[in-house]
């Protein structure tokens, strides 16, 4: 390892990239791969740029750590059999024909590829190149297909008894009864058959069988494409054959992680370094399925956000379930926007999650003047149907930020518009104040008319707190969820001073005394 003199992070990624370090200081190895895994039976999701993201910036803390060369191996389990039709794709009664065949037998529902495993392969190709993830794409099919994998599957064949004895306990009785490790595929239909294996021939690289239909024996070989693997096998053998040092996977894969793990010691080696992450819960606290569709899309988060706002949400807590949905965006955009500016400031930045997010190479300065929740907050009270109704408020508070010299906010202001028309709009349900509410807000509006209208965030926020402990509520943070939902008919914002601030001094005095008239007029 690199000598430094500035002490290790501490953030989770270098911490995973130390376990590497370790690892590769244990082996003898000079050079590591990091792998993740992907099932191509459907398309590319959020949890597909999750783990090539995380997964990227352990390898980057990695180099940063070690100045050791790595690769990224995005591996596509394409011999998988087609298990069941999938409810999103054309075409479905003619994929109806090939359940059982490999992905990459499969024709492709959309026709423009040479098969359904080529299409979604292109797809996850095109989804992990759109977010700049540098990495090596390697597919299942070619691997086993050119040989590739031919050791490996001796070495397999070899410890075929001591596999079985591993994952047998974990069976039903009737599974017991059928396991191998082995899959042979169909000489005649060219399924993947799950069939009890006979005799395994080590020396002749082959396995016997009988198709349950038609009694008929055969005899498979185990190389060059003619058979695979089941699943924990299959995944323990890919470790194995390619020298994988790290590899991450959910919650719901520990078990398997741990019987991958001991068929790789087996067969006398040493399983790779692994970490578990918790998974993503929707709205109602349910597991993420793709199944289901229930939760947020990649496709989703970006019509409201910018790609930088994900990678924020993903660094978080990654062992912690966290509820992925709409309303978690516009807390992730201005962490991220945060920290860019906090990183500017901090001698040593590589705990800061900017710094992983930009591979190291952070903005000099935060990419936006104003927080997307306080963008949030204006199109709420201009009810924005386009960005240029929120234009004229920006530029008088930031003379100089424009959508040439301000890009990044000008992407904000399209998001912030779009997620105040999409979620906002419809949810705004104004309140009518109590009376030590009103009394408070009559305060307010006095002690604004007052200010100059350039008084600067700080100033306003500190009169927002005097304002609130003149007055009889039970905590000061009442008061604020006073002003968030009578004013602008939600529950919650940003800070309100710096809002005042970009909104006007004498607008927000008019939307105080619009507010209580309204109210006066119209009792709750």
């Amino acid at each position: 390892m690199i000598e430094t003199t500035s002490p290790v992070p501490t953030s989770w990624p270098f911490r995973e990239a130390e376990r590497v370090a370790q690892r590769l200081a244990r082996t003898g190895k000079t050079a590591a791969l990091f792998e993740t895994g992907y099932g191509p039976s459907g398309l590319p999701h959020i949890g597909t740029f999750m783990e090539v993201a995380r997964t990227s910036w352990i390898r980057h803390a990695f180099t940063a750590l070690t100045g050791l060369p790595s690769k990224l191996l995005a591996f596509s389990d394409d011999m998988d059999a087609l298990r069941k039709v999938p409810g999103n794709v054309p075409n479905q009664d003619m994929l109806r024909g090939f359940i059982g065949q490999p992905l990459t037998r499969v024709p492709d529902p959309f026709g423009t590829h040479p098969s359904f495993g080529a299409h979604n392969n292109a797809r996850l190709r095109a989804f992990l190149d759109s977010f700049g993830f540098d990495y090596e794409f390697a597919s299942s099919t070619e691997y086993y297909g050119s040989g590739r994998f031919n050791a490996a599957l001796r070495a397999v064949a070899a410890r075929h008894d001591a596999i079985r004895a591993i994952i047998l306990p974990t069976l039903g009785p009737e599974r017991r009864a059928t396991y191998s490790p082995f899959l042979p595929l169909h000489p005649r239909t060219g399924v993947v058959m799950q069939v009890a294996i006979e005799a395994v021939d080590v020396d002749a690289g082959t396995v016997t069988w009988r198709d349950p239909d038609s009694g008929t024996g055969y005899e498979t070989s185990i190389y060059d494409g003619a058979a695979k693997l089941q699943w924990k096998a299959d995944w323990a053998m890919r470790w194995f054959a390619l020298g994988v040092d790290y590899e991450m996977s959910g919650k719901d894969l520990i078990d398997s992680v741990r019987l991958s793990s001991a068929i790789v010691r087996a067969l006398d080696a040493e399983p790779p370094e692994t970490f578990t992450y918790e998974l993503f819960l929707d709205q109602n606290g349910q597991k993420i399925s793709k199944s289901k569709g229930n939760g947020l899309s990649v496709e989703q988060w970006l019509s409201y956000a910018p790609p930088e706002s994900l990678g924020q949400f993903m660094f978080g807590s990654p062992q912690r379930a966290k509820r992925l949905y709409f309303d978690v965006i516009p807390r992730a955009t201005d962490e991220y926007i945060a920290n860019v500016e906090k990183a500017a400031q901090e001698a040593d930045p590589r705990d800061n999650p900017a710094w992983h997010i930009h591979a190291g190479d952070i903005p000099q300065a935060a990419p936006s003047p104003v927080p997307f929740g306080m963008l949030l907050n204006l199109a709420t009270v201009v009810n924005a149907e386009t960005p240029d109704m929120l234009w004229g408020f920006i530029h008088a508070y930031k003379p100089d930020a424009t959508p040439r010299t301000s890009p990044f906010l000008a992407r904000l202001v399209d998001y912030a518009v779009r997620y105040y028309q999409d979620f906002i709009k419809p949810a705004k349900r104004y309140r009518a104040p109590s009376e030590t509410e009103r009394a408070a807000l009559e305060d307010l509006a006095a002690s604004l008319r007052v200010l100059p209208e350039d008084a600067d965030a700080d100033t306003l926020q500190t009169l927002l707190y005097d304002v609130g402990k003149r007055h009889d509520f039970a905590a000061l943070r009442d008061w604020f969820s006073c002003l968030y939902q009578v004013l602008l008919g939600q529950s919650e914002g940003p800070r309100f001073g710096p809002f005042i601030a970009l909104y006007g001094v004498a607008p927000t005095v008019a939307l105080i005394e619009q507010a209580l008239s309204r109210e006066a007029a119209e009792p709750a």
